[in-house]
């Protein structure tokens, strides 16, 4: 599958879930297909997540399309904003 999206079920950030809601919200609206894939089920998930972003602080959500990184939530709604989530999906 193409797009991943990583995620947390375990947050006490509002801010985390509100952004990781909102992603989820636009890609089904675009009816993009993706895969959650959770960081709380172990650090080793996280650690993956990181490395894959080159961001050792990264946070939930991350987005993926297979292995290349997209971006964080601020990258994705400023694709949202400027119409071009295919583009930043790396989908076009």
């Amino acid at each position: 599958m193409g797009i991943k999206l990583y995620y947390t079920t375990v947050t006490a950030s509002r801010e985390v879930k509100s952004q990781q809601a909102e992603v989820m919200r636009i890609l089904e609206s675009k009816s993009i297909q993706y895969e959650l894939i959770d960081i709380s089920v172990g650090s080793d998930v996280r650690d993956e997540m990181r490395a894959k972003s080159g961001n050792p602080t990264a946070v939930p959500p991350q987005i993926f399309n297979e292995d290349q990184y997209c971006g964080n939530y601020e990258m994705f709604a400023e694709a949202v904003e400027a119409d071009t989530v295919d583009q930043f999906l790396k989908m076009a």
